[in-house]
């Protein structure tokens, strides 16, 4: 069958989530890994504050990693990748839009899909290329693809951030893992020594309707952290195969 792939290595990586804010605490959570909950909020102490009072608890977390993962370094690409955004928000509008209530233009603004990713390029006063992306519950795979071709364009090194938080009551009965407010940041770089490699190819359609208890970033994460061998997850119809070079 055929099957395709991408490689590539991580010079820095970090993560938050309520509850689980250290490089011990995240190992901990990769060895027995449990339901995250709690809304604490991260700091994100290096955005001007004017700013950072507009993100709301899903932007903060992703941008707290993001800022963490660069560590003051700029002109890098990023690509932000969230499988449901800030759907909280969305759904707040959506609500309002239906009791004729005028909408918040801020609120509107900060609700698209690529707000947080804009917020990070304002703050920093960064103009290096930026995008957010959506791709069902292969989200984090298509933005490793993403951030892979940006590599194989010419940059010599990508910004990564993963973001997810629980899903409002109104999709719970739509929702197919266990969602969880958490994110996280990879800074890329092309395939050399400890690389990681993803593959895909289209699954049996016996297999293309799996259930997964975590959310795909999750998955992945605590298959980074664990340093396991292999990961295979079975999303969108595909077979998605993660490795290590050993």
């Amino acid at each position: 069958m055929l099957q395709h792939g991408v490689s590539f290595s991580i010079a820095a990586h970090c993560a938050w989530a309520p509850g689980i804010e250290t490089p011990e605490a995240w190992r901990a959570w990769a060895e027995a890994p449990f339901k995250i909950l709690g809304n604490t909020e991260p700091g994100v102490r290096q955005m001007p504050p004017m700013l950072r009072r507009r993100a709301g608890f899903l932007g903060k977390m992703a941008l707290e990693v993001a800022y963490q993962c660069l560590d003051g370094r700029t002109g890098i690409p990023t690509v932000f990748c969230s499988r449901h955004g800030d759907v909280s928000r969305a759904v707040n509008l959506l609500t309002e839009l239906a009791q004729d209530c005028p909408l918040s233009p801020t609120g509107f603004g900060l609700a698209v899909h690529n707000a947080n990713a804009g917020l990070f390029s304002i703050a920093r006063a960064d103009q290096a290329n930026h995008l957010a992306l959506a791709a069902g519950a292969s989200t984090i795979e298509h933005a490793i693809i993403e951030a892979c071709s940006l590599l194989a364009d010419g940059a010599p090194e990508v910004l990564l951030v993963a973001y997810e938080n629980c899903l409002p009551a109104l999709f719970k009965e739509f929702e197919d893992c266990a969602e969880q407010a958490h994110a996280w940041a990879w800074l890329m770089q092309p395939s050399g020594s400890n690389s990681i490699n993803l593959r895909w190819s289209v699954a049996p359609k016996e297999l293309q309707v799996a259930q997964n208890s975590l959310p795909g970033s999750l998955e992945v994460l605590q298959f980074f952290l664990k340093q396991q061998q292999a990961l295979r997850r079975i999303a969108d119809g595909r077979i998605w195969t993660w490795s290590h070079d050993t």
